[in-house]
């Protein structure tokens, strides 16, 4: 037997059974299916399924974040469940129920902690990433939401019951809390600029937004778009709007208005309003594709077969596809080139090409909602 030969088989016989098929993780991502309590591992460059992990529990308002190395998901279940999950051998490999009831988390910006919201009991319980024990409690006097990772091991969340929002500063040996009062009424999610400076929240017990300086030494509230339903009549909201997948495009972000069948641009500087653009419902998610240029739009029941692409450049619709009823979420590849979209009552995801705007492919998915990829990991408040 040659060198070359007994390398070859020495290696085969060392290395361990998953790397057979060697697979880079920057081109993977995870479909949340919902119904089942499982989820679906997809290569972006295959249009593919590559596997189905079960056992998640109660997925019904599920959402994710990823490792910095791009390797494990860690997955926030609506029965309090905190779920990791290694993308590469397809295996769970921690799983704690933190809670009753929880509605999402978030990642540290040093990787080493994820923090979950929960309504039921409230609060923020905060995990080491890589063992997932508990390591500290955030009381919140009511249900937290808006939970987003900001710059210095900081996570920063509302309270729907109380008008609160609250800074947690993880870098020392105990946590740091500053509570600020007066942020509105019933805050229910927010966002965070993706430098790191501006949390906003969103508020649905009143119209406006509001908005905190992180980089200020005291951070105070600011409210922004106070009464921007004024004079209009207000609709049911058959489904809450997401600010988690809010747009910021160039010098533009773009919200979708509570109660009302329209998006709100706003100057992402100065904060004031620049303009608005009816859409086809009331709007759930607003998404920029990356570069900005674009921005897609879907909407609750019943209007939710519907997909609109807004120009972010005249807040014109240039775009409506019809994917099918229920369309829960969409994801963009890394560099815009396509946008990927679940349709629940479907059991499918479809894939479209966004500068032509048409289907190039489908993925079959037991009543699909969230779509993440790992470009994800890279993100502040993603």
């Amino acid at each position: 037997m040659n060198r070359l030969a007994a390398f070859l088989l020495c290696t085969a016989l060392t290395a361990p059974a998953f790397a057979q098929e060697l697979r880079a993780t920057g081109d993977l991502g995870v479909v949340v299916e919902r119904a089942t309590g499982s989820v679906l591992i997809v290569d972006q460059s295959e249009r593919a399924a590559i596997g189905r992990v079960e056992g998640f529990g109660d997925l019904s308002h599920a959402s994710l974040v990823f490792s910095a190395d791009e390797r494990f998901a860690y997955i926030f279940g609506r029965d309090g469940g905190l779920t990791k999950l290694d993308l590469l051998t397809q295996q769970i490999v921690g799983r704690v129920v933190q809670a009753g009831n929880s509605i999402g988390g978030a990642i540290s910006d040093d990787g080493k902690l994820i923090a979950v919201a929960n309504y039921e009991p409230g609060g923020v319980n905060i995990f080491d990433a890589e063992t997932l024990e508990q390591v500290a409690s955030i009381p919140a006097g009511g249900k937290a939401l808006g939970l987003e990772d900001a710059a210095g091991r900081k996570f920063v969340f509302s309270v729907w019951d109380t008008g609160e929002t609250k800074i947690v500063d993880m870098s020392g040996a105990e946590p740091k809390i500053t509570t600020l009062s007066n942020i509105g009424a019933e805050p229910y999610d927010a966002l965070v600029t993706d430098d790191g400076r501006t949390y906003i929240a969103g508020l649905f017990g009143e119209d406006g937004l509001t908005s905190i300086d992180l980089w200020a030494e005291v951070p105070e509230p600011r409210r922004i778009l106070p009464h921007y339903g004024r004079g209009q009549e207000e609709m049911p909201v058959y489904k809450m709007p997401h600010l988690e997948g809010w747009a910021k495009a160039g010098d533009q972000i773009v919200l979708p208005a509570i109660h009302h069948h329209e998006v709100l641009w706003i100057d992402a500087r100065t904060l004031e309003e620049t303009g608005r653009t009816a859409t086809h419902g009331q709007p759930v998610f607003a998404m920029a594709r990356p570069g900005g240029r674009q921005v897609w739009v879907n909407f609750a029941h019943p209007d939710n077969d519907t997909v609109q692409v807004i120009d972010s450049m005249t807040h014109e619709i240039v775009g409506e596809m019809k994917p099918g009823p229920a369309v829960l979420h969409m994801e963009f590849t890394s560099r815009g080139t396509e946008a990927w979209v679940s349709v629940r009552d479907e059991n499918k995801v479809v894939i479209y090409d966004t500068a032509t705007l048409q289907p190039i492919g489908e993925i079959a998915a037991e009543s699909p909602s969230g779509i993440f990829f790992t470009a994800r990991a890279h993100r502040l408040g993603l």
